[in-house]
């Protein structure tokens, strides 16, 4: 596939703080790639990099091939950003202001402009001095996903919005992915990263700790089983791969590597099963696996 972002061997420090440390990951054409960690992790450090903010110290990082820091301005002609504290002009409305944003990049759709506006519940008219942090995001997000750009670049987007709006903007991604744009997505809402990440790239203190799609990400950490079987169920406590093993009368909770299910699977039968659920481990897991440890 198509490397849109290419990122090999970043580094940064700030004095004698290193920020980032070797991190290395892409974002391939028409892929939506989860870049989650704690605060402080390099994050937004990494974004500022490929936005041509700040200069890296060592290792490479291009957009659509060329270089983000010796070609920023061709690159910006193709992306949309949206940082997690959007700042805006106090003396000009939200209207004004998206329009600026959209003269400026040169690729805007005014009547999807006006279909946002209506779907975040934006009043245009208001001086941007006026807004909440809420609508300072939805300004920026609307500017954003009227553009039509080959690459989207969103930190922590959601910030200061309310659940509804946070959902509106799931499904307003979701069309961009259906049309084939690339989206890099920082964000703490790892709900959000679930349903709309093909891969997903966990960091943590400037170095890249696990990076794959979900279902990869997965076998690197336990299902929970629940299991009732006609015959003592105490008898899986010993069963290679289960872990935590809990009991009440004659069902049990435990957690399984799921390279195990299957022997699993096949210990519980000659108990007779009467029920057998697995759950895979969910994107917070993977997510608290490293935070955690």
């Amino acid at each position: 596939m198509k490397e849109i972002i290419t990122i090999q061997g970043l580094e940064k420090n700030f004095g004698k703080f290193q920020a980032l440390s070797d991190v290395n990951f892409t974002v391939n054409a028409g892929e939506v790639v989860g870049f989650i960690g704690p605060n402080g992790s390099g994050k937004s450090t990494t974004i500022r990099i490929l936005l041509g903010i700040i200069h890296r110290d060592a290792g490479n990082a291009k957009i659509f091939g060329k270089d983000v820091w010796k070609e920023s301005i061709e690159i910006h002609k193709r992306i949309s950003y949206v940082p997690g504290d959007v700042t805006l002009w106090g003396s000009l409305t939200g209207g004004e202001i998206i329009d600026l944003f959209l003269k400026l990049h040169g690729r805007g759709d005014k009547q999807k402009r006006d279909y946002l506006i209506k779907r975040f519940e934006l009043d245009p008219k208001k001086k941007a001095k006026g807004y909440s942090k809420g609508n300072r995001q939805k300004v920026g997000l609307i500017a954003a996903l009227s553009t039509d750009s080959d690459l989207y670049i969103f930190d922590e987007p959601t910030s200061g919005l309310d659940p509804l709006m946070e959902a509106i903007f799931q499904e307003e991604v979701e069309k961009i992915k259906e049309a084939g744009k690339s989206i890099l997505l920082s964000s703490h809402i790892l709900s959000e990263v679930e349903r709309l990440a093909d891969k997903v790239v966990i960091i943590r203190q400037g170095k890249i700790v696990e990076t794959g799609t979900l279902d990869e990400l997965r076998h690197l950490t336990r299902s929970t089983v629940t299991l009732a079987t006609e015959g003592d169920v105490a008898e899986m406590a010993g069963i290679n791969g289960v872990f935590d093993f809990k009991q009440k009368d004659n069902q049990a909770t435990f957690s399984a590597d799921n390279q195990y299910i299957n022997d699993i699977l096949m210990e519980a039968s000659k108990l007779g099963v009467k029920k057998f659920e697995s759950v895979p481990p969910t994107l917070e897991d993977l997510f608290m696996r490293h935070y955690e440890g």
